[in-house]
């Protein structure tokens, strides 16, 4: 059964995180993503084959990313980063709706437990996507606060960021194996613990 509550949490969320930067270059002026049907709740237009594969096996994963075309855009930069922080805020924002749910609701056993793992994953997908890394969604909101003048070391960033990106999990995986400390883990779960505790207060 936990497999099939994270199916359902990886398709749920990985579909309204990306369908959320979808609608927002929409409406920015850029109708790339619209065009390719991204601007849709069917999990099928936005789950990747091997970022859904890399969940099970490496316990992190990807959707498909969206498309903008920058010239498309009054503002590139910071509609760039209004595109790319409408996924993780939907996801915050689905994580406090169930919150919600489970406190003035009564839930039975099997949709509890979904809820409970679209929540989890919800925020682990917030706190992961703000991490400044290309090619996650915080390397955009980056782009605020790079001088024009960095303009040309900004792109090799972007470009080059999956390559880091990737070699810091590896280099994180490795530690956490022989010193017992995972950047990552630690990241994750005191944002989670920080989040869930001001759901909490909130509500």
């Amino acid at each position: 059964m936990e497999i099939l509550y994270l199916v359902v949490a990886l398709a749920v969320c990985i579909t309204v995180h990306e369908a959320a930067h979808a609608w927002v270059a929409y409406k920015l002026g850029d109708p790339t993503a619209k065009m390719e049907g991204r601007v849709s709740l069917n999990p099928m237009k936005h789950l990747d084959v091997l970022g859904t594969i890399m969940i099970f096996i490496a316990h992190f994963g990807w959707g498909k990313p969206v498309p903008f075309n920058y010239n498309n855009l009054k503002h590139p930069r910071r509609d760039a980063a209004l595109i790319s922080i409408a996924g993780p805020i939907t996801n915050l924002l689905t994580a406090f709706v169930i919150a919600i749910m489970f406190k003035y609701l009564p839930l039975p056993g099997l949709i509890f437990e979904i809820l409970r793992a679209v929540y989890s994953l919800s925020l682990i997908l917030f706190l992961f996507n703000l991490l400044p890394i290309a090619p996650l969604d915080g390397s955009k909101l980056l782009g605020l606060v790079i001088p024009l003048s960095k303009e040309d070391w900004y792109q090799r960033f972007l470009s080059q960021g999956p390559i880091y990106l990737i070699l810091l999990i590896i280099a994180d995986r490795l530690i956490a194996e022989v010193a017992g400390f995972s950047f990552f883990g630690t990241y994750l779960q005191f944002g989670y613990d920080l989040i869930t505790t001001g759901i909490m207060i909130v509500t």
